[in-house]
């Protein structure tokens, strides 16, 4: 009977152990839901479809962040930064979630602030996947034959704070954004050696150029997409904006103007302006507080995807017109009935 009783138990833990692989793995298209979502314009119909949900795909992070999209609709996946965990994360339809690398932003040997890993992940012109790293304050392209390679961290040999986010334009420069959110003290730490956050453009000669320090905590970042328009988050709860700076033939900007103002939300609602895109018609998906807002190209604001979470970016996967969004300990997506550009042209 003893014997009976340890094989029915030791089949009992097998199953569970093979019913809890599959669910980890995420191998079902029943997945959850949360949030909503807002809408205050009826031209949002045209892009979100009123029977859109937003649909958990995975869980468990301690704050997911820098999304995109690698590969084709069918054989890709999405990459996500986990920031205080110092990894890159991996998602794939029907797999789930994994540790794609580690270390992603901080190779110190001390212990270095609450997020320390990647933020802002992109791809460049080749296909590498480039980050933007909060401990070792730089951005890094991932070789092919493995390693990184530091592409730029020091403007006019002063350390930069820490890049945050980054966007390629057509022509090979990389613009990204360089708050102080990856410094353990943030704005008032003793390790900063600029004291602006700046907006800045690499060239494809490695030369760096200093394009605004208008912006006191300049976040997400996206070209229009005829690239004569460069929008930029401001995640300060004082001034909690989105700007929209006219791109010069040369590449640097003319002054910014406020394209939407979501200060009176901060508080009131979770999270702040941070990562964004655009679609192929110049609509922009932006993060801010409550979720994802989604504006027209001339700031008219159509309505928000509501997480009910602080979210922190979104990225185009798939075959260009599934909305994937990092949301705090969350990652979901949503489908939508316009597109955007995926791989190296986000």
């Amino acid at each position: 009977m003893k014997t009976l009783r340890l094989t029915c138990m030791i089949l009992i833990t097998f199953v569970l152990s093979l019913f809890q692989s599959r669910t980890q793995a995420q191998d079902s298209v029943n997945f959850p839901t949360i949030g909503e979502v807002v809408r205050l314009d009826p031209r949002l119909d045209e892009l979100i479809d009123k029977d859109a949900q937003i649909q958990v795909l995975s869980s468990g992070f301690d704050w997911s962040e820098g999304p995109v999209w690698i590969g084709g609709a069918k054989d890709g996946y999405l990459l996500f930064s986990d920031i205080p965990k110092n990894s890159v994360m991996k998602w794939k339809e029907g797999v789930g979630a994994s540790l794609f690398l580690k270390p992603s932003g901080y190779t110190g040997v001390v212990k270095y602030g609450g997020e320390p890993g990647s933020n802002g992940l992109l791809l460049d012109q080749k296909g590498r996947l480039v980050s933007c790293e909060h401990g070792d304050r730089r951005v890094s392209v991932l070789t092919k034959d493995g390693g990184k390679r530091t592409l730029v961290d020091n403007y006019m040999g002063k350390r930069l704070n820490s890049p945050n986010d980054g966007v390629y334009k057509s022509n090979g420069d990389l613009y990204f954004t360089d708050p102080p959110y990856g410094l353990p003290n943030r704005y008032d730490d003793p390790r900063r050696e600029l004291d602006f956050c700046g907006v800045y453009r690499l060239a494809k000669d490695g030369t760096l150029t200093l394009l605004t320090k208008e912006m006191t905590r300049p976040n997400g970042i996206t070209f229009s997409p005829d690239e004569k328009t460069l929008y930029v988050a401001q995640s300060d709860p004082k001034a909690a904006i989105w700007k929209a700076f006219p791109v010069n033939e040369d590449g640097t900007l003319e002054k910014g103007k406020v394209l939407y103002d979501a200060t009176s939300a901060v508080g009131k609602l979770p999270g702040l302006p941070d990562g964004m895109k655009t679609d192929l018609k110049g609509n922009i998906f932006a993060t801010g507080p409550g979720g994802c807002y989604v504006f027209t190209p001339s700031g008219d604001l159509l309505g928000r995807i509501s997480t009910g979470e602080r979210t922190a970016n979104c990225a185009w996967g798939g075959d260009g017109s599934t909305l994937y969004l990092t949301a705090d300990t969350y990652l979901v997506r949503i489908p939508t009935k316009t597109k955007g550009r995926i791989g190296a042209a986000q």
